[in-house]
């Protein structure tokens, strides 16, 4: 893009702090889940309504992210980060003291509003602070996401679970700590040359592949996403009661696991954008997709050891497709980066969310090993990457 080619060096300092707040946020949103035992009690809900705050939670922090990402797309706003995360701050600050579950839910849904507004802005800036470097710069920006999402529930288990429900108003101190750092961004943003008129006027007029070109693409990378984050959903909510079931292993041995798995996740995250700036996004979307497809189908008849060792390579490869996945979609409509971004980040919280509610009643209905048996052949939709057309700014950089 016109103004990549612009940018003297990638602004690591805005990186930083990105994925800081990012994990920040993530780290708020996933206390959310980890407190159900207590509002259930504090409110006597019952199963259905413990759904439904989640059902809220993902409707407003999935469906929102593409409209927020359209609107900055026509109109930038620079400051939107900090006042998202101020949603997220009233929002901790309201469920900590709810009096009734209708203001549960209200409480949900502004925090899933700060979250619709900052991934896909966050992601923007990502962009802008990359200096032409997009996949090291998404790698960097959700690896905070990834260890956020792992804090929260250890941070709810020692302090608002011991502390009670009004502890969670502690956690707004983060949000103001966030909303800090991205006053700070929000500057920069405002001052970055893609904001000239100039600028935003160069890329309108960029080239693009025709439109049922572009559609056929996107349904492609969509359904990439759908087997990614289905086939993780069943590590990432199953794997600990899987272990438990076939090895007979004790709840701690299965949770160390289940740790070894985030950290190779971890690690695919950060390794995957950097190799596809190297080598071309397709690449790396064929290799982290259908490459883990041998070990996926070779998992179900493991040992105990065999079974770490192939998750810890699931893990590491197909948590390298996000970020290449990513940047392909934003290269592929170019001048539409907080769309392309709010769509994908949304489907990503969406489908692990369908993911792990499906997957448990097929658990239910067949048993664990079963799931696994299933989902190993998720990878195999890895084959549609050989229909994607090859983008500017998606090949090898040299």
């Amino acid at each position: 893009m016109p103004d990549d080619a612009r940018e003297p060096a990638t602004a690591f300092r805005i990186l930083a702090a990105i994925s800081v707040c990012h994990l920040l946020n993530d780290m708020m949103q996933s206390v959310i889940p980890a407190v159900y035992p207590i509002l259930k009690q504090s409110y006597r809900l019952d199963f259905g309504q413990i759904g439904l705050i989640t059902l809220t939670s993902q409707l407003t922090a999935s469906l929102l992210q593409p409209v927020v990402g359209l609107y900055t797309d026509h109109r930038p706003t620079p400051y939107s980060l900090p006042v998202g995360m101020t949603f997220t701050m009233v929002g901790l600050i309201l469920i900590s003291s709810a009096p009734s579950f209708g203001i549960v839910l209200a409480a949900v849904a502004l925090v899933g509003m700060g979250s619709a507004v900052f991934h896909p802005e966050s992601s923007r800036v990502a962009r802008m602070a990359s200096g032409g470097q997009h996949g090291l710069a998404q790698s960097l920006f959700q690896v905070g996401g990834n260890a956020g999402s792992s804090m929260g529930p250890l941070l709810a288990a020692f302090i608002v679970l011991p502390a009670g429900q009004r502890s969670i108003a502690w956690f707004s101190a983060l949000a103001l700590v966030a909303i800090m750092i991205l006053l700070r961004v929000g500057a920069w943003y405002k001052r970055h040359p893609s904001m000239t008129p100039k600028s935003r006027a160069m890329r309108a007029t960029e080239t693009r592949l025709p439109r049922r070109q572009v559609a056929w693409a996107m349904a492609i990378l969509i359904a990439l996403i759908f087997s990614k984050y289905f086939y993780l959903a069943s590590l990432g909510s199953y794997y600990t009661f899987y272990l438990i079931a076939r090895f007979h292993v004790t709840v701690q041995t299965a949770q160390v696991h289940l740790f070894v798995f985030l950290g190779a996740v971890a690690a695919g995250t950060v390794i995957g954008g950097p190799v596809g700036d190297r080598i071309g996004r397709k690449y790396v979307i064929w290799c982290s997709i259908l490459g883990v497809l041998p070990f996926t189908l070779a998992l179900p008849y493991a040992n105990l050891f065999w079974t770490e060792v192939l998750s810890v390579i699931i893990g590491l490869v197909l948590a390298s497709a996000f970020s290449a996945i990513l940047v392909y979609a934003q290269d592929l409509i170019p001048g539409r980066v907080g769309m392309v971004s709010g769509l994908f980040f949304g489907l990503a919280f969406g489908m692990g969310g369908i993911g792990a509610a499906l997957l448990g009643e097929l658990a239910d209905a067949r048993g664990i090993e079963f799931v696994y048996r299933v989902c190993a052949f998720l990878p195999a939709i890895g084959l549609l990457t050989a229909f994607l057309p090859t983008v500017k700014g998606s090949r090898p950089t040299g």
